[in-house]
């Protein structure tokens, strides 16, 4: 008689843990970056950061103003009302609700899923996530009362956090100085001379202390450069010879079209000691042009340098094995481009925004996607990065596909809000109607043979306008009547 001895062996695998999220929110950042093709500026951090992930050219936000931007980031839903045009949507739509059976943003998702949620900076629209004007002090209403398990911030000798977001070197701010500032600074300080500085080290300190936190984390940073003013370390303004700044390859209002469509650049000239005004009436001089500009790249520079630690901090750490590294643009910028300095517009210069991502284990990094994507699409994409199931029906699509592939999406069209209009943006094309009284009412740009929008050729092809109509009448979502 014989015996049989059967080994079984059973295999407990842990369940893979879901990656972490870096996410780095940086104000006005076009797409003024080396990985994106610009020779001139110096942003080697983000560019390796591109050579290992992937960069979107086509991305374009909702609506060109901070924190409207931002909501629909936070929401993945487009405008629905006036409401939602406006900086303080999020404080007068989230910070007041109670918790919902819905999440009040995406960030509110991964915490229900079990992220340790952190929150550094402006990532919201308040520069430190709390609800209070420029020149109150902060109160103890978060923006988003619900998503963050941690929401922190140093602001130093400036106190607050709008002290902190318009700061100048020696303490003071806008506010402070009754607008009597220059647009600008080269400040004789060290990166921790500005806050951003200060954010970094407090998302360092954080990252430390995230590694061995047994939960995945989310982990939002949000820096204020290359938003107005545009002050940095002046060894940032010496990486450039002034001579060779660009200005503006479009410098001058587009033809066939209304002026109310662009603006007179109020914020940039509510820098009171600015040594000229931006009008749509009379262009700066190109020398000036060119100072604004290099100063806007050494403020570019300035928070690539503060990116660049980051990255450091996280590989030191062990942690880039694990975690998804997202770099976002609230919105573009017009860098004198058809005579305007600011956003505010719904042309492309202050639509197309930088959208950057790192995803470990992801094939066929280091490249520019092509593909139109919108701000709203990043909700859903994040949230099946890491496997959390998206909890209502949004507006945004999920461009998961498009990380790892070199296709294009099959939807590619987007749509963008402001000045009393609509914008949708296709491959080629950008169709743009107006809901007011001023002719024309109707843009049409085409971006195979005219990519700095300089003419208006909507009534030289009444046909296209047509056959495109429909399409952007789909973006409409009752915000317009």
């Amino acid at each position: 008689m014989y015996s049989c001895l059967i080994f079984v062996i059973i295999s407990c695998e842990q369940p893979q843990q879901k990656p972490n999220v870096l996410f780095i929110s940086i104000d006005d950042l076009r797409t003024e970056l080396g990985a994106y093709g610009n020779t001139v500026i110096q942003t080697p951090n983000i560019d390796k950061l591109v050579s290992n992930g992937v960069a979107f050219t086509n991305h374009f936000v909702q609506v060109p103003t901070c924190g409207a931007s931002r909501h629909s980031l936070l929401t993945g839903m487009r405008p629905q009302t006036r409401a939602h045009l406006g900086n303080n949507v999020i404080a007068k739509e989230i910070a007041t609700q109670p918790e919902k059976e819905g999440p009040e943003s995406f960030i509110h998702q991964l915490k229900r899923k079990g992220y340790h949620t952190v929150g550094i900076g402006k990532i919201s629209h308040s520069a430190d996530g709390l609800v209070y004007g420029y020149e109150e002090q902060p109160s103890n209403q978060r923006e988003l009362p619900h998503s963050w398990d941690e929401l922190v911030f140093d602001s130093g000798k400036w106190k607050t956090g709008w002290n902190s977001f318009f700061a100048y070197a020696n303490g003071e701010n806008r506010q402070s100085m009754k607008r009597q500032v220059k647009p600008y600074e080269a400040g004789e300080v060290d990166d921790d001379g500005y806050p951003d500085g200060l954010t970094t080290k407090l998302a360092i300190s954080k990252l430390k202390e995230l590694k061995d936190n047994p939960k995945p984390f989310f982990l939002g940073v949000g820096f204020f450069k290359p938003h107005l003013p545009f002050n940095a370390p002046k060894k940032y303004w010496d990486l450039y010879d002034p001579e060779t700044i660009p200005i503006s390859p479009n410098p001058t209002i587009p033809a066939n079209v209304n002026l109310h469509s662009l603006h007179n650049s109020g914020e940039f000239n509510g820098y009171a000691l600015g040594e000229e005004k931006a009008k749509l009436n009379e262009p700066i001089s190109n020398a000036y042009a060119r100072k604004v500009t290099h100063a806007y790249y050494a403020a570019v520079s300035y928070i690539d340098a503060q990116v660049g630690l980051l990255m450091n901090e996280v590989k030191a750490l062990g942690l880039d094995e694990n975690t998804i590294i997202v770099i976002w643009g609230d919105h573009g910028w017009h860098l004198g481009d058809q005579q305007v300095w600011g956003k505010h517009t719904i042309f492309e210069n202050a639509l197309n925004s930088a959208l950057v991502f790192k995803v470990p284990g992801k094939k066929n990094q280091g490249f520019l996607q092509k593909s139109i994507v919108e701000t709203v699409d990043i909700y859903p994409t994040l949230l099946e990065l890491c496997g959390v199931e998206t909890p209502q029906q949004l507006d945004g699509e999920s461009f998961v596909n498009l990380i790892d592939t070199r296709n294009t999406s099959k939807n590619n069209v987007a749509y963008s809000y402001f000045k009393n209009g609509i914008t949708l943006r296709t491959n080629r094309y950008r169709l743009t109607k107006y809901y007011r009284k001023q002719d024309p009412t109707i843009e049409l740009y085409d971006h195979l043979n005219d990519p700095l929008e300089t003419k208006n050729i909507a009534s030289h092809f009444p046909e296209l306008v047509n056959e495109l109509t429909p399409l952007l009448e789909k973006g409409n979502t009752g915000l317009y009547e």
